[in-house]
Parts: C-alpha cells; structure tokens; sequence
C-alpha cells in the first residue's frame, strides 16, 4: 500500500468520494452530515491523499488547518473491498504525521453517533482521540461525536 497527494480529478478518485458522500448523508439525519465534497476537499487549507494498492484505490483522508497548530481530520473513507486490510489505521497515522511536520500540535475531528460510525469511532479511539466539545464552526448536535488527540502527548 502507498499513500501519496491524493489527485481529485481521477475518476476513480471522483467515484469513491461519491460513495462516501452518499453513504454518511444515508446514515446521518439532515443536516448533521459534514463530510466534504470535491469542491470542499479542493479548498487550500485542505490537505488529501490516497492509498493505493497498484491501480486499486483502497481509501481516502484529508486534513485541514483550522489554525497555525490545530487542524481537523477530514473526509476519510476506506472502499468497502479494502475494509478490515489496516487501510483506515495507515492513512490515520498518515494524517497525524502530517499535522506534526506542519507544527500542529491538537487534531480534531467530528463523526457521526449512528451504529454506521461505530466502527470509525473505534479506530479514532485506537489511535488515542477521546471525545471533545464540539470545536470551530461545529454546534452541538446529538447526531455527531466530536474527538480530539493531542499530538504533544503522543
């Protein structure tokens, strides 16, 4: 597997975000979806990359800068055929090394608190993210979790 600067114009890029947006949009209530599209994911504060397995597209993250030393996890979403392979734990730990070379020193990230999301939620867990209030434009919302990770403590 390879991670590498994810390219929004591949069309098998395109196709997997479609399946992203359509499947939290399913499984939250209107409104509370905050997943990126493609024109979301294109903003300059926002960093993407993919994971790869020869031309096989395995999933997808991105990170955003909310500010000089705190930035937010973004849009990760792992092919349904890759599931249970480690993909969604090595574009975690992907992600976080990034924030740590730009001198990001807390990451948060917002998900969802359906079943749907359990398995995301774990995996945030895993990785030492506890849950958080809710942080920059986010309002409470009973439909999402919100988690944060300290990357000094790390």
């Amino acid at each position: 597997m390879r991670i590498v600067p994810g390219d929004l114009d591949d069309p098998r890029v395109v196709d997997l975000l479609r399946v992203h947006l359509t499947s939290a949009r399913a499984e939250t209530a209107p409104g509370s979806a905050h997943a990126l599209d493609l024109t979301g994911l294109r903003s300059p504060d926002i960093s993407f990359w993919a994971a790869w397995d020869s031309e096989t597209l395995l999933g997808f993250g991105a990170l955003k800068r909310l500010s000089a030393n705190h930035g937010e996890v973004k849009s990760m979403h792992v092919a349904e055929a890759a599931r249970g392979r480690g993909v969604g734990s090595a574009m975690l730990r992907h992600i976080i090394a990034a924030a740590r070379e730009e001198g990001m020193g807390r990451l948060r990230l917002e998900t969802g608190s359906w079943d749907y999301f359990r398995p995301a939620r774990a995996l945030y867990a895993r990785h030492g993210f506890v849950e958080c209030l809710p942080f920059a434009d986010y309002a409470p919302d009973p439909n999402s979790v919100f988690m944060s990770l300290d990357l000094g403590a790390l």
